[in-house]
């Protein structure tokens, strides 16, 4: 074995230990290094109300800056898709959803511009409620925070760039 390819060995034995399946997965610094090298899959949680309309989240970070979009998740090493649908909806909503078993829609996107988190395969799955939302994490006024929900009649002109596939079946 040549030394560059032991020091490559090492290096991803002391990644691997890093590695905290118990809590939540890869550290940050991992997963960005991660989503550099390889595309993510993700779902996304398409829940529609004939009433209410299209239920949005708001995000405002690093990656996507601030806008609405559909809650839903990077899918984890080993997990399956509906469990990461279960995941987000709890996570996002505190509510459960019942989902389809297929994904209504499959979108890749690239980015190329993006060196980190440049690549994903999204898969929507459309969604109902089983419980009821987390009435705390609701919008209330016309400035929403981070992690608050509302309903859509029609898709916000702040729907988030990267979800404009997804204009279709909002509202």
């Amino acid at each position: 074995m040549t030394s560059r390819t032991a020091s490559l060995t090492d290096a991803i034995r002391l990644l691997d230990e890093r590695v905290d399946e118990k809590h939540g997965g890869l550290p940050e610094a991992l997963f960005l290094f991660v989503s550099r090298i390889t595309p993510l899959v993700n779902v996304d949680l398409l829940i529609r109300d004939e009433l209410l309309g299209t239920l949005l989240t708001w995000r405002h970070d690093e990656f996507y800056g601030p806008g609405w979009h559909i809650p839903g998740g990077i899918i984890r090493f080993g997990e399956y898709a509906a469990d990461r649908v279960r995941i987000a909806a709890e996570t996002e909503l505190g509510a459960r959803v019942e989902s389809e078993s297929i994904p209504a829609h499959v979108h890749e996107s690239i980015s190329p511009e993006r060196r980190e988190r440049g690549h994903f395969i999204s898969l929507l799955y459309r969604c109902r409620l089983a419980t009821g939302l987390d009435q705390t994490r609701r919008c209330a006024g016309t400035h929403p925070l981070p992690g608050q929900w509302q309903w859509h009649r029609n898709c916000p002109a702040s729907l988030i760039p990267q979800q404009s596939m997804y204009s279709q079946f909002i509202g």
